[in-house]
């Protein structure tokens, strides 16, 4: 067994999270190592992508990582009755999930973050004020210390179990197949399907942006086979619908998206989580992205001041307990929904999504900006300065 390495914060999991969490750690002088069990960081990705308008404002994301915008979202009921609406700014955009991690490593690695790649998380032991982390990759067993441990490991987080924080008890499951060369009329469109046959509890989807179409289904796992949903869902409606003679498909994605709301105790002074881990989703919309890269930039701000003052009442900011009163209204929601398997009910709610003040109610989903709390809430901002105004961490041996 090699020599135990010394870090100041071990980041589980590279994806939009942990990338998002460890970049900013990284511009802020802390020596940060990230592992994930992929060969490259591009691959194996599991979400869809979708950036809504606020994420699109409020972060620099790559330009020529981002598809083009998405204005319309058409509503299908079971009977396929279709409900349009179109905003009149750009809503969406489909993110090129590789490449955004392939630049946000770029980053992480000019700023001297390292970068464990095919590396499986084991656990983690803590001593006195370190965790000392077991990894294993093929070829070995290593240990590596931290004073700090971030589980971005996603939905089902093992880094959680090991920091006894809370884990996921509710998710739905998802599967798609990300296509090119589909040939489909009109302008770009997010077309969502409630049918509780093909995805029960959810949505079944297809985003097409005139460069790349995503076709999925979403349900509760006890209720449906997703693959075989999916590919009912191709044959019969799809297909029927778009034009796929010359589509090629580039990849299929799949797995778990909590949808319980983000959890309560989701820091201590050992780690702290992240994105999925956190369960950082809206639970009505089952949508990460914006809850992702907002909570992780909090979580870099905490874990800055953390680590410089070594005072446990940094973290007291990093509650879940704060952010659950702004999901309140789609956990009941979610609920509800979640007991919708008659397509008579669901075609029912359709029809009443018609009338003008329910359609304002189907626009504020689709098309709202109050989701997640901002990256610098008034309390957060009296708990931690910003990044700027923090002094860089010496780097520890």
């Amino acid at each position: 067994m090699s020599l135990v390495e010394s870090y100041d914060v071990v980041v589980v999991g590279g994806g939009l999270a942990g990338l998002q969490c460890a970049r900013l750690l990284g511009k802020s002088g802390i020596k940060v190592l990230i592992v994930d069990r992929k060969v490259r960081i591009g691959e194996g990705v599991h979400t869809t992508g979708i950036f809504v308008r606020r994420t699109l404002e409020d972060f620099d994301l790559p330009e020529d990582c981002l598809g083009p915008p998405v204005r319309r979202v058409a509503l299908y009921s079971p009977a396929r009755r279709a409900l349009t609406l179109e905003s009149a700014h750009d809503e969406f955009r489909v993110g090129r999930m590789s490449l955004l991690y392939e630049r946000y490593l770029e980053e992480c690695r000019q700023s001297g973050v390292a970068w464990s790649p095919a590396t499986r998380y084991i656990n983690c032991e803590a001593k006195k004020d370190r965790s000392f982390i077991r990894l294993e990759t093929k070829t070995q067993e290593r240990i590596v210390s931290a004073r700090y441990l971030i589980g971005a490991d996603g939905a089902a987080s093992r880094v959680a179990r090991d920091l006894n924080l809370d884990t996921n008890k509710q998710w739905i499951v998802g599967v798609e197949d990300v296509m090119r060369g589909v040939s489909m009329s009109g302008a770009p469109c997010f077309h969502c399907f409630l049918d509780s046959a093909l995805a029960p509890g959810y949505i079944a989807w297809v985003v097409n942006d005139g460069e790349e179409t995503h076709v999925g289904v979403g349900g509760y796992a006890k209720r449906f086979n997703p693959v075989q949903a999916l590919e009912r869902f191709r044959k019969d409606v799809v297909e029927r619908m778009f034009d796929l003679s010359r589509a090629e498909q580039v990849e299929r994605r799949g797995g778990r998206i909590p949808v319980g709301g983000v959890l309560r105790r989701i820091a201590n002074e050992r780690g702290l989580l992240v994105g999925d881990a956190a369960g950082a989703v809206s639970p009505l919309t089952a949508g990460g992205l914006d809850a992702c890269m907002r909570l992780s930039d909090i979580a870099a701000r905490v874990v800055v001041e953390y680590l410089k003052t070594n005072d446990a009442k940094a973290l007291a900011s990093y509650s879940g307990e704060h952010f659950r009163a702004r999901f309140v209204s789609r956990l009941w929601m979610r609920e509800i929904i979640s007991r919708f398997e008659r397509p008579m009910l669901l075609e029912a709610a359709c029809a009443l999504l018609r009338l003008p003040l329910l359609r304002r109610v189907a626009e504020s989903i689709f098309f709202g900006r109050n989701s997640f709390p901002d990256a610098n809430p008034a309390w957060q901002a009296r708990a931690t300065p910003s990044l700027e105004e923090q002094s860089p961490i010496a780097r520890s041996g």
